[in-house]
């Protein structure tokens, strides 16, 4: 994955603000990558560019070799349900389905022939074996949470992207999340960049990026 001079300018009070500053990166494959910042520092905001959910005031992203950008918005969503996993702090389940069923999501889209099956291995090994059936509002945050991380690794994606995973989880269950994210990561061998603000959990990554006003200020290994 590729960033090359990402840029991202929004008006703000009819004045022009800068949140990313052409910025450059490039993050090899199964490499594990924190993007650390405080809060406006543009980090949702490079997440967001890189997964394609948002489009850029410059620059470019290369996923794969593919320029994001270049397709339209159903090339990049079928590009994006193809290659790239999210998990996110607000764990973004779909209240209607069942823990199954939202693990499922991504297989279904993709057209998979098996997706019940592997979506059942899948939440197996987030040890949820026991709740398929339970809805969203049925399970607590951090089997909620570790629905999204089954749903994430379902389709085994080349790209993971995790903002803020264990933002709405206290210390011990956001641990145990962690565990089971850097295990499946590790097993399948995606790429992943992980937005937060825990320092303890930045220094699992192999590479630490600092994000200030939009600019790349830091980059530790």
């Amino acid at each position: 994955m590729q960033a090359v001079a990402l840029s991202k300018q929004v008006t703000s009070e009819g004045a022009p603000l800068v949140i990313l500053d052409r910025l450059d990166l490039e993050v090899r494959r199964g490499e594990s990558v924190a993007v650390l910042g405080a809060s406006g520092s543009g980090k949702s905001t490079l997440l967001g560019l890189l997964a394609g959910l948002d489009e850029p005031s410059g620059g470019k992203v290369l996923l794969d070799g593919v320029d994001l950008f270049a397709l339209d918005e159903d090339g990049r969503a079928a590009l994006r349900g193809r290659l790239v996993g999210f998990v996110f702090q607000s764990f973004q389940l779909l209240p209607a389905l069942t823990a199954l069923e939202n693990a499922m999501l991504p297989l279904e889209l993709s057209g998979a022939a098996h997706a019940r099956e592997e979506a059942i291995a899948v939440m197996e090994r987030v040890g949820l074996a026991q709740r398929l059936s339970h809805y969203p509002r049925q399970l607590s945050g951090g089997e909620q949470q570790r629905v999204a991380i089954a749903r994430a690794f379902a389709a085994r994606p080349h790209l993971l992207l995790a903002d803020e995973p264990t933002g709405n989880l206290d210390s011990e269950t956001g641990t145990r999340v962690i565990d089971l994210l850097f295990r499946l990561n590790e097993e399948q061998g995606a790429t992943l960049i992980l937005v937060t603000h825990d320092e303890q959990l930045a220094q699992r990554c192999q590479r630490r990026l600092r994000l200030e006003r939009g600019v790349l200020a830091s980059e530790q290994s």
